[in-house]
């Protein structure tokens, strides 16, 4: 079994984060340039060295900041993030492994084809 890469979101910044992410254009805007940035101002703080996560302890050489690589290119509509808002939720609360929430939007030359 693959532990998380992340501890779980609680449960009111999931719902705060989506909530925004599904209305409000400005924080829209910031989650796209800087997501860590637009994380913290709805109160998401780092795990830091010896802090206990649902994962086990954050050593020092894994303390790097846990949402580092979750980054969105093209976000989607706010229609997209409410209709796949509980897929989403459940993902965060859950803590995110590989299988990420792909919040950017899928044009036919960014697909992937698989062989």
């Amino acid at each position: 079994m693959n532990k998380p890469l992340t501890a779980p979101l609680d449960p009111a910044l999931a719902d705060r984060l989506l909530d925004l992410l599904s209305t409000d254009d400005l924080f829209r805007e910031r989650f796209q340039r800087d997501h860590l940035a637009a994380l913290r101002t709805i109160g998401y703080e780092s795990p830091t060295p010896g802090q206990m996560t649902a994962c086990g302890e954050v050593s020092p050489a894994v303390a790097m900041e846990p949402f580092r690589d979750c980054k969105v290119r093209d976000l989607v509509s706010k229609e997209v993030v409410k209709a796949a808002r509980e897929e989403i939720r459940t993902m965060l609360l859950r803590g995110l492994n590989q299988t990420v929430p792909n919040l950017d939007v899928v044009t036919a030359d960014s697909r992937w084809v698989r062989k």
